[in-house]
């Protein structure tokens, strides 16, 4: 599922981020401007209850196409100001003040709906992602919507912003998934590119005998794999993180974080060797002074550039 839980300390007590459980992106914090609050709290409403849908519970493939398919036809609703089926209240009511009073792109908050689709077919049919183009297209619907709903929310749209959004948010939804390897791989989800694979010798079915959290240590070229990975998702995360410097006032400082949490993720990965099929690494509140003397320091790029 799109961005699952990659934890950063921008979170506050209110909804914090968008992954599975959508971690990745600041929600309603503190540092949001008061008057967003609420649009980007509906954001992550309609988002979070949306991955409930494709991921919780014991529903078959089959029932959760069709909830998304129900959720779909709500969100038409809300957009168009009709009135909708009623059976999330609390989160089409709120959405749709949000699009009527922000004119919220319905277009991206589909977009979301389709890459939960994608991922409940991908996980039910055995199937895998053939390239990083194709990951990345995958990326542009789960993750790339939530920071140009964002951004839209500012009023920023130009071309050098959104692109600069767009490689923020794919590198987040990248390092969530090789945060994830560990929990993804017994859950059938596979998110490595089958390209990436064969360049290290290894295919779909070398995959399927890790027994991770506890297993001996995997081959070295599964390792060597993730490092690349990694490495992608870094220079991914870098060539976005100028935006923080176009984002105004406390939002700048959120994206911050958010950005150096995602490549603190990385530096656990890599201080790991590489080893997230028997090792969930995570940030908490023991890496925020780092994180933020880190997200201080950031000039035209991030750290690590």
């Amino acid at each position: 599922m799109p961005d699952r839980s990659l934890t950063t300390p921008a979170a506050s007590s209110e909804p914090a981020v968008a992954g599975v459980h959508y971690e990745n992106f600041p929600v309603a914090s503190w540092l949001c401007p008061p008057q967003l609050r609420a649009p980007i709290a509906a954001i992550y409403g309609f988002a979070r209850t949306a991955d409930d849908i494709a991921d919780e519970g014991d529903a078959t493939p089959e029932e959760r196409l069709a909830e998304i398919a129900a959720f779909r036809l709500d969100l038409a609703a809300a957009a168009s100001g009709k009135s909708d089926s009623g059976r999330w209240p609390a989160v089409f009511q709120p959405l749709a003040g949000a699009i009527a009073q922000f004119d919220l792109p319905e277009a991206l908050l589909a977009d979301l709906l389709d890459a939960f689709s994608q991922d409940i077919r991908k996980t039910r049919d055995g199937a895998a992602y053939a390239d990083r183009a194709e990951l990345l297209d995958y990326c542009a619907r789960s993750a790339n919507p939530v920071g140009r709903l964002l951004l839209h929310l500012y009023r920023i749209d130009d071309a050098q912003s959104l692109r600069q959004s767009d490689a923020i948010c794919s590198a987040l939804q990248l390092i969530n998934f090789w945060q994830d390897v560990s929990v993804d791989l017994p859950r059938g989800r596979f998110y490595l590119p089958l390209s990436d694979c064969a360049a290290h010798g290894l295919s779909r079915e070398d995959f399927r005998a890790f027994r991770p959290l506890g297993a001996s240590l995997p081959p070295a070229a599964a390792l060597a794999l993730i490092a690349a990975e990694v490495e992608w998702a870094r220079q991914l995360m870098q060539s976005g993180a100028a935006l923080v410097h176009r984002i105004p006032g406390r939002a700048g400082w959120e994206l911050r974080l958010v950005v150096q949490g995602g490549l603190a993720i990385l530096d656990k990965i890599q201080a790991r060797r590489f080893d997230t099929f028997s090792h969930r690494p995570k940030v908490g509140a023991r890496d925020v002074p780092r994180l933020a003397w880190h997200a201080l320091r950031m000039r035209g790029q991030s750290r690590h550039a």
